[in-house]
């Protein structure tokens, strides 16, 4: 009997420092070196809840062919997400009922992605922003240095935007595509317009 207490002693001993271990060199999930953040604004009013913009978005409306190419870079992948905690690490992102991703490649090491959430209105938006900015980020789906990265999320309505550039590319380059990727955010004026 006291040979299976010990045997079960020392079980639970392994398997609590194995998990400590983890917890401890997993190491945190990858943030951008750089980072800038963005409120909503009175120019977003028309879209400032999901009420006002009820259809979904779509990977077809969001990542079209003229945007097959961004800058110096090339998409690779896309992806919808119906649960945003799985594109998001630390964030709570509270009224999100979708997240679309593709993620770009261009010479050598430049690399990027961009997410657009579609939240539940202004002010959920404007929280995931300043989230983004303190708590956690999004995760990426494409490998690249986060040291020598930069990003910006944008709340726009009740869309939030991040673009996130990443590479050991000049800071020229890395801030042009960093640009680039944000401009696939001009997505949202047309949902401005439509609900106008």
């Amino acid at each position: 009997m006291s040979g299976r207490v010990v045997i079960s002693v020392v079980a639970v001993s392994v398997l609590v420092v194995a998990a400590a271990a983890w917890w401890w060199l997993r190491g945190d999930d990858p943030r951008p070196a750089a980072f800038h953040g963005e409120s909503t604004s009175a120019f977003y009013a028309a879209i400032d809840n999901r009420g006002k913009d009820a259809a979904p978005l779509t990977a077809q409306e969001v990542f079209t062919a003229e945007t097959e190419t961004v800058g110096a870079m090339r998409r690779e992948t896309t992806a919808e997400f119906t649960d945003c905690d799985e594109v998001l690490w630390g964030a709570s992102p509270a009224g999100c009922t979708q997240a679309l991703r593709a993620t770009y490649r261009g010479g050598g090491t430049m690399a990027g992605q961009f997410v657009i959430f579609n939240m539940s209105d202004s002010g959920a938006a404007d929280a995931l922003v300043a989230a983004l900015g303190k708590d956690g980020f999004v995760r990426q789906g494409v490998p690249f240095d986060p040291a020598t990265s930069r990003a910006q999320a944008r709340a726009m309505g009740h869309y939030v935007t991040v673009s996130w550039a990443g590479g050991t590319a000049y800071e020229q380059e890395l801030v042009a595509a960093l640009v680039a990727l944000d401009g696939l955010g001009r997505v949202v004026q047309g949902r401005i317009v439509a609900a106008t």
